[in-house]
């Protein structure tokens, strides 16, 4: 199984701007692309790309249509006051991003 682990709404370190047009790049490309992601996890500032306002909806669609689960940290969304803002796929909890992380064959950490 492959994890996609979104803890940013950002790709890499610096520029937040530029980070947020890697990560939209980023995501764009995975969605056209053959390859396989089982499962997107998103925490933290990475609640941003799933919910109200995210510019990557488009090509989080595209993915959980080819069957890729999408979970996003309720205590983050909670934290945030964006729970009621979710656009798509389910709310995530540590107990299930521990088992995801554990026993995933590849994590990719964009």
């Amino acid at each position: 199984m492959t994890f996609l682990y979104l803890a940013s709404d950002k790709m890499g370190e610096g520029d937040p701007e530029l980070g947020r047009k890697l990560m939209k790049s980023f995501l764009s490309e995975l969605a056209k692309s053959d390859q396989r992601v089982d499962v997107i996890g998103c925490a933290n500032s990475g609640i941003l790309l799933t919910t109200e306002g995210s510019e990557v909806i488009e090509s989080l669609k595209k993915l959980e249509e080819r069957g890729v689960r999408i979970a996003t940290c309720g205590t983050c969304l909670d934290h945030m006051k964006r729970r009621d803002k979710l656009l798509i796929g389910e709310v995530g909890t540590m107990d299930m991003t521990v088992q995801i992380m554990t026993t995933a064959d590849k994590i990719i950490r964009p």
